[in-house]
């Protein structure tokens, strides 16, 4: 096992690098140092400067000033191809692999054993592929087609693909933000094996946990500007979040106290066989109700039963006393409940489309009088949720796509709230944000439990079920196995319930 070089050269090592876009400086000053056999951290929030990092690392981007060097020696990455050819190997949060191609083929892309007369050796492919895999300790077969894998396998091909390549020096890029825990802790195992190995590896994340699992060492930007490089082990959490945004971990959780009222949803006993079974509670006016659980629990499977968007076999779901139809979403919206899905990218918005048309599409009624849209109206709308929501954005004709994770979030959650709800179930917020943005959502559905609306919400991080719930409802395959009060919950009571060693609520 190799153990983590702090003393001598750095595989790769950036020195006071600075980059601008026109009028806009990314970096500014930034130094960094990846080192044998260390999993590094790049932390801050959107916009701090990481992405650019990478790109610079990746040899998309050159440097206006300022050193790369690898191996001590100073270096200029013309392109990707070169960057690859030198070591680097950089994972994005979605691989882009050719799906109908096998694994094989995908991971020795461009790079494939020849036989004589320079035909592909696709035995010694698959033997070659076969290996690394054997070596991350991951069961993929090299034969089968890559069209239906994973995005955690998906990762792990383009791991290979950086082990075939010999790189020395590899970049995660949010790899965990669409992986259940199960997924994620392989995925450690097999980064952790890398640099016992002798690799570099630069982690990003917005997950805090992950990092103090994984990382030796991390490095905090602020607005493009180097912060700091500390050891994991001497950082803790609180002091890690004021220096990527200058506010405590408390304030993380805006909550503020609320007069809580009548109950405005009511679900009572929702079963569909084999998904979730006996399902019972209700959210009261100025209300916020955590639904907690591990992945696969059948969470996001209720509350889209609740909405309308999948069918149930039985049970009831009434709102403010009006029992809601299955299978019919547009009679909840009409009722007043909206729902901001889990996957924003694919649920929540058409990210080729405008900003100002994806604000609008809940109300396409009112901003499309005689079935005609009226620009003016849908531009009006998405500045007024815009404005409401700090949406940091060029135009409102730009492409949802161009905006960060937490301005789509943003987006999201404003087209739904433009249809003015009583009750707002919201799946994983803030799941892919950073930190600032995850303030922003958690301050934003605490002024709207004040406002009096009624709030339901489902996430895989519990500090965010802990710190926002006046109640929490734990699941457990299928089935509600605990109700906790704000003052009854903790992580140890929560886990407990959620692995089935609660008594059903």
């Amino acid at each position: 096992m190799a153990a983590p070089d702090h003393t001598g050269v750095p595989l790769l090592e950036l020195r006071d690098v600075t980059k601008s876009f026109q009028a806009v400086r990314a970096l500014r000053g930034v130094s960094l140092a990846l080192r044998s056999g260390e999993v590094h951290a790049l932390a801050g929030e959107n916009g701090a400067g990481k992405s650019t990092v990478v790109r610079i690392i990746g040899g998309e981007h050159q440097p206006d000033s300022g050193d790369v060097l690898l191996d001590g020696e100073h270096v200029r990455f013309s392109s990707p191809r070169e960057a690859q050819q030198r070591g680097v190997a950089v994972i994005h949060q979605e691989p882009i692999q050719f799906p109908d191609l096998s694994v094989a083929e995908n991971v020795f892309m461009g790079r494939q054993p020849l036989r004589t007369g320079r035909r592909i050796d696709r035995k010694a492919m698959h033997r070659r592929a076969s290996e690394v895999f054997d070596q991350l300790g991951v069961p993929i077969d090299p034969a089968r087609q890559t069209r239906g894998l994973s995005i955690a396998d998906q990762q792990i091909i383009e791991i290979a693909k950086a082990l075939v390549a010999d790189a020395r020096i590899i970049v995660m890029d949010e790899p965990t933000a669409a992986l259940s825990a199960v997924e994620a802790e392989r995925l450690f195992r097999v980064a952790r094996g890398l640099a016992d190995r002798g690799a570099a590896l630069l982690f990003i994340s917005h997950r805090l946990d992950e990092m103090y699992t994984l990382c030796d060492r991390v490095t905090v930007l602020r607005d493009g500007a180097f912060v700091v490089t500390e050891r994991m082990a001497d950082i803790d959490n609180d002091t890690l979040v004021r220096r990527m945004v200058g506010r405590s971990v408390e304030q993380l959780f805006p909550k503020r106290d609320t007069e809580i009222g009548e109950e405005v949803l009511v679900v009572d006993g929702l079963t569909r066989a084999g998904v979730y079974r006996d399902i019972s509670f209700s959210v009261r006016r100025g209300e916020i109700v955590g639904l907690a659980g591990l992945v696969g629990s059948g969470r996001s499977e209720v509350v889209r039963a609740v909405f309308g968007v999948d069918d149930r076999d039985s049970g009831t779901v009434t709102v403010d006393g009006k029992a809601l139809p299955k299978g019919k979403p547009r009679n909840a919206i009409e009722s007043g409940v909206a729902l901001v899905p889990e996957d924003r990218r694919e649920q929540g918005l058409v990210l080729e489309l405008s900003i100002e048309r994806n604000a609008s599409l809940a109300r396409l009624r009112q901003v499309s009088p005689g079935g005609l849209t009226r620009q003016s109206r849908e531009r009006a709308l998405a500045g007024t949720w815009g404005e409401r929501l700090s949406l940091k954005f060029g135009s409102l004709s730009d492409p949802a796509a161009t905006l960060s994770g937490g301005n789509q979030q943003k987006i999201v959650l404003g087209k739904w709230l433009a249809t003015e709800p009583s009750v707002l179930i919201v799946d994983e917020p803030t799941r892919g944000i950073d930190i600032g943005a995850k303030v922003e959502v958690h301050a934003l559905l605490s002024d709207l439990a004040a406002q009096g609306m009624a709030v339901l919400l489902i996430s895989s991080e519990l500090p965010e079920v802990l710190g926002m719930a006046d109640r929490v409802l734990v699941m457990h395959e299928g089935r509600i196995t605990a109700e906790l009060s704000r003052d009854e919950a903790d992580e140890e009571s929560v886990m407990y319930a959620a692995t089935g060693n609660g008594s059903a609520a």
